[in-house]
């Protein structure tokens, strides 16, 4: 299988040379040049665990790699998770499921795709006898997850950019506790987008590019927007068949990577019936999906951090398929876009998605409904995906986060300080951050002082 990019001015790639490269050297993000058809496949499936589950999906994706091979680092990939179903399915009333995707070793949503893209970087290190340089910016959430899916893999180095002080303190010392030697992390003044900007001006230098072997480990990566996938298609299969046809996935998101891979899944035919877009009060995805005008404005620090976004970058992956893969459109949007921060889309189809927005003042009351209706703790992201669950179907509600994480916001809600082992360990440890100007030029060349 080839993959192409969303603005179709860069070669074709196999995936392995996809993951590596991670954002296309025209700006674009790949895709699949076709997606499969899995409406054969997915009711065979319904009896596999999760490793199993996730090999016979990514193997219809990772082509150029032997499948007993792929089938290997699946199975390492999903060792660190500390519950034996990986992804469990709560059942909190008849209409209402949790999907709770916080088991891995960061606590984190972020930990099914990473752990498997750290595995495969892994492999291609030994394999082609290279070293490389992962950069990726965070909200918080998918840095701790990154770094923790490279700890000490051989031939790697990992740089990751997070606003300082806009994340929790435990996402912190989840980035910059590890006392790995490949490992760093960089605090930057500013927003995520801000980061996210002088990534994606980095990633646009191709001679720096290539001299450092230069990856990304963002959403933007493919690998990662498959890999979640697989998790959707192993809640749904575990869904009672009458709940089936009425589910409803309920999304905590703010970069749209999570998302897109339950709607990608949608597209490959297994008969998802639509999704719930939950953001927080920093909501550009909201008023997409309410008005069709996509328009940037300022991050508000808020109790849900990992959604703090106001620039989501997976979009461009929808926006290829809306526009009915005219990659010259999308060029045209994007260009619109990065030209004024807004885009008013004609006629915006929306397909199967629907979307809420939860303001911070909302967040504590929720949290506190839930626990005493079913006995549940969520985190601050999870709450926002309860605000107006659908009347008419089932609701299957994404958990991206341990309440752990954060213990303040659900001590001031429901009294209770969650604690988990993992986060206990950190707080002795010494904080390791590196400041750097959120300039494409102080970090290239932290980047170029650091690299392997």
């Amino acid at each position: 299988m080839k993959y192409i990019s969303t603005r179709g001015q860069s070669p074709a790639l196999g995936f392995s040379d996809a993951v590596a490269t991670g954002l296309a050297p025209d700006g674009g993000l790949y895709l699949p040049e076709t997606l499969p058809d899995l409406s054969r496949e997915w009711p065979k499936w319904g009896a596999l665990d999760y490793p199993a589950l996730c090999f016979e999906f990514m193997r219809r994706f990772a082509t150029d790699i032997p499948a007993e091979v792929l089938r290997g680092i699946v199975a390492k990939s999903y060792t660190t998770f500390d519950h034996a179903g990986i992804a469990p399915l709560v059942r909190l009333d008849e209409r209402t499921y949790v999907l709770e995707l916080f088991h891995g070793p960061t606590l984190a949503f972020k930990d099914f795709a990473l752990q498997l893209l750290g595995n495969l970087y892994g492999h291609q290190c030994a394999v082609r006898g290279q070293t490389i340089n992962v950069l990726g910016a965070t909200s918080g959430d998918t840095g701790a997850a990154a770094i923790h899916a490279l700890l000490g893999q051989p031939g790697t180095a990992i740089f990751i950019l997070y606003p300082d002080g806009r994340v929790s303190p435990l996402q912190e010392r989840q980035m910059a506790c590890t006392g790995a030697a490949n490992v760093y992390a960089l605090a930057i003044d500013g927003s995520f987008d801000s980061a996210q900007a002088a990534l994606k001006e980095i990633f646009g230098d191709q001679d720096f590019r290539t001299r450092h072997r230069l990856s990304a480990v963002n959403s933007i990566n493919l690998a990662r927007v498959l890999a979640q996938c697989v998790y959707y298609l192993y809640a749904w299969l575990r869904l009672p068949e009458s709940a089936r046809a009425l589910a409803e996935f309920v999304v905590p998101t703010g970069n749209f990577g999570n998302v897109l891979a339950g709607w990608l899944l949608r597209r490959m035919g297994v008969p998802i019936r639509s999704f719930k877009v939950a953001t927080n009060q920093n909501d550009i995805l909201y008023r997409l999906f309410t008005t069709g005008e996509y328009r940037v404005a300022d991050v508000r620090p808020s109790l849900a951090p990992s959604m703090d976004i106001q620039v989501a970058s997976n979009f461009e992956r929808f926006l290829y398929y809306n526009l009915g893969c005219d990659t010259a459109r999308v060029r045209a949007v994007m260009a619109d876009f990065k030209r004024t921060g807004e885009y008013r889309f004609e006629n915006f189809d929306h397909d199967c998605f629907t979307a809420s927005r939860c303001a911070d003042a909302e967040i504590p009351g929720i949290i506190k409904q839930v626990h005493a209706r079913h006995g549940y703790v969520a985190d601050p992201h999870t709450a926002c995906g309860f605000k107006a669950l659908s009347a008419d179907g089932v609701s299957v509600v994404l958990s991206t986060a341990s309440p752990a994480k954060f213990p303040e916001t659900l001590v001031g809600a429901i009294g209770i300080e969650p604690t988990h082992p993992r986060l206990e360990r950190l707080k002795t440890r010494p904080i390791v951050k590196h400041r750097v100007a959120a300039s494409p030029q102080a970090i290239a060349d932290f980047v170029s002082q650091h690299a392997v």
